[in-house]
């Protein structure tokens, strides 16, 4: 009996001690520092950018980025990308803006926003799952095609008076003065945490993404779980467009330009591996909210808007290659 306690004493502390490091390590601690430290230097610089008001309109300008970022986390995880999203958005947004114009309840405004996600979804899905058709090929050509679609909905005209039925989901919507998009995209990202940390089917796609091959002979449905994230990346799409519509007034034909370059930037900078097997939700979550911080202290600094997209291909580049420098050091163990 002694001598098994004395096994099992140094044990507890070990594992704890693991587990800290590992926390300690993350790339969730890393952005937590950074943002932190940004805010309090931009803070010291402009009186502004700590007012209440800029926090607001600094999550609800991101909100969006980080719902549909939850989605393509999973989607790059397991070796994917979905260049196509912000062609997605236009489409789901003309379609729910011009129910909003018609009338529509706002059960019915959910309902469609989110089928026609899913419907989008499941196109690409179904074309790299099943089809076998490379990610970056079939999603590039369907930002195209998605782009189209809208463009003619929107018969290359902006909507005007839009209602703002879907406030809730807006900017203006709030709920403890935290914008409601914002609360939606830690929702989702505490689901897919959960969903990947808890089950089986979550951590295949790690696998997926580490290898293929291995994981289909390991007995893992390789196509039914890359279908399913670019299904749920479809779906988050459609929950953005309800928060693009919410404000109501003016929808641009454009809308939804370059959003997937933001989408993509807050994933990578989140420390998710662009070649798939590793990343983080929260870490996402995390990367759109360092997206959105530098893009309101452009705006606090009245620097030209331009930059912005400048500084996240910087960080877009600097994180994508920190990624294949570790990959390396660690293939030389």
């Amino acid at each position: 009996m002694a001598t098994e306690q004395l096994e099992r004493g140094p044990a507890p502390p070990v594992a704890r001690e693991s587990r800290l490091r590992r926390v300690v390590r993350g790339n969730e601690m890393t952005l937590i520092a950074v943002l932190v430290v940004a805010w309090i230097v931009l803070s010291a610089l402009y009186p502004e950018f700590r007012t209440l008001a800029n926090v607001q309109n600094v999550l609800a300008g991101v909100a969006m980025v980080a719902i549909v970022g939850v989605g393509m986390t999973m989607v790059i995880l397991t070796g994917g990308i979905d260049v196509s999203v912000g062609s997605a958005l236009a489409v789901c947004a003309v379609i729910v803006a011009k129910q909003v114009q018609g009338g529509a309840s706002v059960p019915v405004l959910i309902l469609v926003g989110l089928l026609c996600g899913l419907a989008l979804g499941a196109f690409n899905g179904l074309a790299i799952a099943y089809g076998r058709v490379a990610p970056i090929i079939t999603t590039f050509a369907t930002l195209n095609l998605f782009r189209f679609v809208a463009l003619e909905i929107f018969d290359d005209k902006q909507l005007n008076g839009v209602p703002s039925t879907l406030k809730w989901f807006s900017g203006l919507g709030r709920t403890a003065g935290i914008p409601n998009g914002w609360w939606l995209a830690m929702v989702f990202t505490l689901v897919a945490w959960w969903y990947l940390r808890q089950y089986a089917s979550g951590r295949h796609l790690f696998a997926i993404g580490s290898n293929r091959d291995t994981a289909h002979f390991a007995g893992i449905r390789v196509a039914r779980r890359e279908f399913t994230a670019y299904l749920l990346t479809g779906l988050l799409v459609g929950v953005a467009s309800l928060v693009a519509v919410g404000n109501g007034g003016v929808i641009q034909p454009n809308v939804g330009t370059g959003f997937e370059l933001q989408v993509i930037g807050a994933v990578v900078i989140g420390g998710t591996s662009i070649l798939g097997g590793r990343g983080s939700v929260v870490a996402t979550l995390l990367g759109a909210a360092l997206v959105g911080t530098v893009r309101s202290a452009l705006v606090v600094s009245g620097s030209e808007a331009l930059l912005a997209d400048f500084f996240l291909g910087l960080f877009i580049l600097a994180a994508v290659g920190i990624d294949l420098f570790r990959q390396k050091r660690e293939a030389r163990r």
